[in-house]
């Protein structure tokens, strides 16, 4: 059965979850990781891990967020399945949870951003109902 755990900074099944974080960010190291939680964490970004058989079978970073267009949203900076555990319902399940946290905490809206090589992923959303509704624009400031 699968179960749903929040990962604060310091949490001991970050052991398993970076990992399975690092299939979708693979530059990012443990100390970035806790750096991005020092910063983060004040912010509103939380992680929460599909737990099942003991294991972290899939993780999502992410937030509530105000602004303009939706009011507030929920907002997933990274989900990410571990690849032994792929295509078994872990995702769909964590995104499941999401929007029912979304729902909960009066968002109105579940926005995630893809990279547009990522064609697996892009399948799994359209398949969970999730739709393309903008272009997402970059500068680098470096």
């Amino acid at each position: 059965m699968t179960t749903f755990v929040d990962l604060p900074a310091g949490h001991p099944l970050w052991s398993e979850a970076l990992p399975v974080l690092q299939e979708l960010r693979p530059e990012l190291t443990a100390e970035q990781l806790e750096q991005v939680l020092a910063e983060g964490t004040p912010q509103g970004l939380r992680f929460t891990a599909a737990v099942d058989d003991g294991a972290v079978r899939a993780v999502a970073g992410w937030r509530v967020l105000a602004n303009t267009h939706a009011l507030r949203k929920l907002y997933v900076d990274d989900l990410s399945t571990a690849a032994d555990a792929r295509s078994r319902g872990y995702g769909s399940a964590l995104l499941g949870e999401l929007a029912r946290r979304g729902r909960a905490l009066g968002c109105t809206r579940l926005d995630l951003d893809s990279g547009v090589q990522r064609f697996d992923a892009h399948r799994f959303y359209l398949r969970e109902r999730l739709h393309i509704s903008s272009h997402h624009f970059v500068l680098p400031l470096d």
